[in-house]
């Protein structure tokens, strides 16, 4: 189961729409949420801090900002959990994406349930409210799906709920209000008739990207919650793909593969980080998105990716240059699926899991729990752009006035949104031709 004006003109869209009442008649006995998350990683022009301490004055409604640093740190936190668990296997997923759905749940949740779901997110409540959460979320959503900076992006959610439910009646009307969550009444004991029709939804708003999402759902399914986001990003700096070849990528010492790699010969923000051992690049994207591609040192991973932080990015941005570099990048596809019950049970979201579940602002039933948290994403990376000017930075520590950096062994990368300061997507390489993660 269980992701100025133009500021006020989309704050004028946030308003609440009543929703129909649903039917109850049985158990809701199985949640399933599934993440559904598609990247064309292609980035935009940024000099700013990924993840900015305060607000500024000026900003009318700071909430979803507020929520950034709250939600990278729940990010890295999640991030790193995954990574341990699988050290020589790609993994990527969508952090604010996840945060999101988890917080939408919070809505059906009470007492132990409800506090252990955000407190695992990393809010702390006596400092921010259920409201304020809710309301950061809400912006955060309407600004990725009115962007006006080039960048093609949809977010939103949908639930899909057995028609022999009714849920506690304002639940839908909230998770459509705050989480854009479109509701559907679904017989579930037609599987296949229900997996038609959700995957039908999965195809449409992923683009066709995402199809066949399910094979089949179970029959006793009662509640299928799917959070999704598409995200197309063309570079600014785009690779030729006359140049694109095949070359080595060296999974191991002494083990490697052939890959094609892009390449490029142009100034790039980058730096090399003498504390951590790792060469930093960072592209950008036509619209208010960054990557940052980071390739640690032959046995300096683990390092790198214990001091994945805000802080971090901070120190990044402020130290990266915009100068001449050779960059070659693979060019790849991944494809994979979590299921993040047991990390999220790691992190405390314990009683969800359980008979101990209160999701009783759902429905009315007692026995309701969560069953799976899922999340599935997809990834690719490739030559695709439109021109435009880089940022640029000072104090960089540098191999040779012209270096060249070789993507050519296991690297990180981490998309992040300007404007929101939200982690898009955080990924590690380990072969680029193993398309599952």
């Amino acid at each position: 189961m269980l992701s100025t004006s133009r500021e006020r003109a989309v704050e004028s869209e946030c308003r609440l729409k009543t929703q129909s009442p649903w039917t109850m008649t049985s158990i809701l006995n199985k949640c399933l949420f599934i993440l559904s998350v598609l990247s064309f990683c292609v980035s935009h022009p940024g000099n700013q801090d990924p993840y900015p301490q305060e607000p500024t004055v000026e900003e009318e409604n700071p909430s979803h900002r507020r929520l950034a640093p709250v939600n990278a740190d729940f990010a890295f936190r999640l991030y790193k959990n995954l990574i341990s668990k699988a050290p020589d296997r790609n993994v990527f997923i969508s952090p604010v994406s996840i945060s999101m759905s988890l917080a939408m749940l919070s809505l059906g949740a009470r007492s132990a349930t409800h506090t252990q779901l955000l407190q695992s997110l990393g809010f702390h409540l006596t400092e921010t409210s259920d409201l304020e959460i809710h309301q950061g979320f809400q912006y955060l959503i309407h600004l990725f799906n009115n962007s006006d900076t080039g960048l093609e992006m949809n977010m939103g959610n949908v639930l899909f709920l057995d028609s022999q439910i009714e849920p506690i009646k304002t639940f839908p009307t909230k998770i459509k209000h705050y989480y854009n969550a479109e509701v559907f009444s679904t017989d579930f004991q037609n599987s296949t008739r229900a997996t038609k029709q959700v995957n039908d939804f999965v195809k449409n708003k992923t683009l066709g990207k995402i199809d066949h999402l399910f094979k089949e759902l179970d029959s006793d399914t009662m509640l299928l919650l799917i959070s999704y986001i598409f995200f197309k990003g063309r570079w600014a700096k785009p690779f030729d793909p006359s140049l694109t070849k095949m070359q080595k990528f060296y999974t191991s010492e002494n083990v490697s593969v052939d890959v094609l790699m892009m390449f490029q010969a142009r100034a790039n923000n980058h730096l090399f980080d003498k504390e951590l051992s790792c060469t930093v690049v960072q592209l950008e994207y036509s619209g208010n998105a960054t990557a940052f591609f980071i390739l640690p040192d032959e046995g300096k991973m683990d390092q790198v990716v214990a001091s994945l932080s805000r802080d971090t990015l901070n120190r990044w941005s402020q130290l990266r240059q915009d100068r001449y570099v050779e960059l070659y990048i693979p060019k790849f596809y991944i494809s994979g699926s979590y299921d993040l019950e047991d990390v999220l049970r790691e992190m405390g979201m314990m009683d969800i899991f359980t008979n101990q579940a209160d999701l009783s602002d759902i429905t009315k039933e007692t026995s309701v729990k969560l069953s799976e948290v899922l999340h599935k994403a997809v990834l690719s990376i490739d030559e695709e752009g439109t021109e435009e000017a880089a940022g640029t930075g000072s104090n960089v520590v540098f191999d040779s006035y012209h270096p060249v950096i070789k993507f050519d062994r296991p690297f990180l990368f981490i998309v992040f949104d300007h404007f929101t300061w939200s982690s898009l997507f955080l990924g590690k390489i380990m072969n680029p031709i193993d398309t599952r993660c």
